[in-house]
C-alpha cells in the first residue's frame, strides 16, 4: 500500500482506545492472469480470509448487498459489539468481493456506499467511521452533527 494509505488508517487506529483497538489482518490476493480461474480464486481467498477469524469472532462482511448505516446508526452497532464482549472481525473482499464461504459466516452485513471504492480508500474510511462512531458514543468532540 502506498505510504499515505497506511498513515491514514494509522491516524485514526491510533486513536481508538484500547477496548476498540483496530487490527489490520490483510490476506494477499492470489495471482490473476488473463485466463484465471476467477471462481477457484475467490474459494481460496475466501479460505484463507476465514482463517483469518479469531475464534467466535463475530462477523460483519462490507458489501455492496449490505445495510447502509447512518453514523448513529453505525455507533449504536459498535455499542452492541463493544457489550458483547466478542472480538468483532469486519472482512472486506478482495477485486470480485466476499467468497460465499465469508459472506455465510456474516451476522451482519454493512454498505459503506453503493458506489465502488478503491480499496485502500476503504482502509481508511472504515478506520475513520469506527472512530468517529466510538467519539459519538463518548461525547468527544470529533464527532459533530
Amino acid at each position: 500500500m502506498p505510504g499515505w494509505v497506511q498513515q491514514g488508517y494509522d491516524e485514526y487506529a491510533k486513536r481508538l482506545p484500547r477496548e476498540c483497538e483496530l487490527l489490520l489482518k490483510e490476506i494477499a490476493p492470489d495471482k490473476r492472469g488473463k485466463n484465471s480461474d476467477m471462481a477457484r480464486i475467490l474459494k481460496s481467498e475466501g479460505e484463507k480470509m476465514t482463517a483469518a477469524i479469531p475464534q467466535s469472532a463475530h462477523v460483519v462482511t462490507l458489501d455492496l448487498s449490505g445495510k447502509s448505516w447512518s453514523t448513529m446508526e453505525l455507533s449504536q452497532a459498535m455499542k452492541r459489539w463493544l457489550e458483547s464482549g466478542q472480538n468483532i472481525a469486519l472482512l472486506i473482499g478482495g477485486p470480485e468481493g466476499l467468497s460465499e464461504s465469508a459472506k455465510l459466516l456474516a451476522r451482519e452485513s454493512w454498505s459503506l456506499s453503493k458506489l465502488t471504492f478503491p480499496h485502500p480508500l476503504v482502509r481508511i474510511v472504515v478506520a475513520e467511521q469506527l472512530y468517529r462512531a466510538w467519539s459519538l458514543l463518548n461525547n468527544h468532540p470529533y464527532h459533530r452533527e
